[in-house]
């Protein structure tokens, strides 16, 4: 079995306006947590590279450019599923997330599911001295906060 976190929110707009702003406005509404860290330096913008096999990145102030992870599944305006690898991950160690769009009347209910993180070992850094539960908790919190931020963008 695998530790995951799963986090919803509705949205007043269409799956296929909120697909778009999830992944191609992703730069206006992500918000860095130093938890969660996509690269061992100060916050960049994250973009997607659109269609499957495309890359989730993050650009730093200089330039730089961190691959946080890779499309393996692009349906929009329903479903989106990428990897995901922060900056104090093991270097072989990916996470899941995927992110349902769903219609619901006018409005849209946006699913995230976030898995994998039995993988973080006990000891890893990554983990900020938390055990399973308490990590999964801080993980829930901060995408529902991301799906939020999300919300006022579209």
């Amino acid at each position: 079995m695998t530790s995951k976190v799963l986090v919803a929110l509705r949205v007043k707009a269409a799956p296929q306006r909120v697909f778009d702003a999830f992944v191609g406005e992703i730069g206006a509404w992500w918000r860095p947590n130093s938890l969660f860290q996509t690269t061992p330096r100060a916050p960049g913008v994250l973009a997607f590279e659109p269609g499957q096999g495309g890359r989730l990145t993050e650009t730093l102030a200089s330039g730089k450019v961190f691959t946080i992870g890779q499309i393996t599944a692009w349906e929009p305006p329903s479903r989106l599923i990428f990897s995901w690898r922060q900056a104090n991950f093991p270097l072989d160690l990916h996470t899941e997330v995927e992110v349902t769009f769903q219609a619901l009347g006018e409005e849209t209910r946006i699913s995230v599911e976030h898995r994998g993180f039995d993988g973080v070992p006990a000891d890893s850094v990554a983990r900020h001295g938390f055990p399973d539960p308490v990590l999964l908790l801080r993980l829930a919190e901060w995408w529902q906060a991301q799906l939020g931020s999300l919300g006022a963008v579209a």
